[in-house]
């Protein structure tokens, strides 16, 4: 599986093997520190932000799927911004497995686990042995990613949902009532594409299921969002901004504004490695600030008077 992580799954770093004093040899994996969860994020955030996650994770998936390989335990806690790549990733594939060729008897969280994933954990806890093809597929992925954007989009946790009989017998009922509910916050037609894209992955028939690949070519994408700053805040970033520090006769005094370059990066400086500066002297973003640090954790130490996060 090692050999499989993408762009938008979590970096390997290396590989090391740990000896305990009573000689027990534990393999250990090297990873990239990730920032936010989206397990801290479901709290009905912007349309920029589900879109963002969405397609993040459909990259991902569509790369794995292709491979043959089944994440199997897609949740929110194992979807992590990196704020040095600026995307959403991938982790833990320790229930993965190779489509066809299933080694793993119980898949899935409960909340976010296809129906025929239930089906099957149960068959496995009575002793019931799955073989071959009648094990699951990369559909249950596809399920899950349903229910995470649901649930981002709704700002609800909908595991008490998925068990009520209203669910069983409708669930695209329940679906369409979600997002009546909220139309009103957001625009009606990138909601309805989103919509439509949700209950694609939540037909309870896994291979009428859209495949990754397909749900990549939803319109719901072709639509461009901008961040609010609400997710600029909760979403680390190399980019720190700078505000109330410029007046309007400093842009338009070319010698001031060579200087005013010069000294802002001379301080910023102090806190780590700056990549670029920048003030723009006209809409948008006159006036302000604009520092790209080599890394995110830099920009988070200095107490700047006055700044914000992008």
């Amino acid at each position: 599986m090692l050999h499989l992580l993408c762009s938008f799954s979590v970096t390997l770093y290396g590989v090391f093997t740990n000896h305990s004093a009573v000689g027990v040899a534990t393999r250990c994996l090297l990873l990239e520190l990730l920032d936010v969860s989206v397990s801290e994020l479901l709290q009905g955030h912007s349309m920029w932000l589900v879109q963002h996650c969405a397609r993040d994770i459909l990259e991902a998936l569509a790369f794995l799927h292709r491979e043959g390989y089944v994440h199997a335990d897609l949740k929110p806690r194992n979807i992590l911004w990196s704020a040095d790549d600026e995307c959403f990733k991938l982790i833990d594939f320790g229930l993965s497995f190779k489509q066809g060729n299933q080694d793993v008897k119980y898949i899935q969280t409960d909340g976010y686990r296809a129906p025929e994933a239930e089906i099957q954990n149960s068959l496995a806890q009575a002793g019931v042995e799955v073989e071959g093809d009648s094990g699951c597929t990369a559909a249950v992925d596809l399920w899950s990613l349903g229910i995470i954007l649901l649930e981002m989009f709704s700002g609800i946790k909908l595991k008490d949902t998925m068990r009520s009989p209203e669910w069983k017998d409708n669930s695209a009922a329940i679906v369409d009532h979600i997002f009546a509910s909220n139309s009103l916050a957001c625009p009606a037609i990138p909601v309805y594409h989103l919509r439509d894209l949700i209950k694609s992955m939540l037909l309870n028939d896994p291979k009428q299921r859209c495949t990754a690949e397909t749900a990549l070519l939803s319109p719901f994408f072709s639509i461009p969002f901008a961040p609010h700053i609400e997710d600029l805040v909760l979403l680390p970033s190399p980019v720190l901004r700078l505000l109330n520090l410029i007046d309007d006769s400093h842009l338009h005094n070319e010698e001031e504004y060579e200087d005013i370059l010069e000294d802002m990066k001379e301080e910023c400086q102090k806190y780590g490695s700056v990549v670029s500066l920048l003030i723009p002297k006209e809409n948008p973003g006159k006036g302000q600030v604009f520092v790209e640090y080599a890394n995110s954790t830099t920009p988070k130490k200095p107490e700047a008077a006055g700044r914000s996060h992008l």
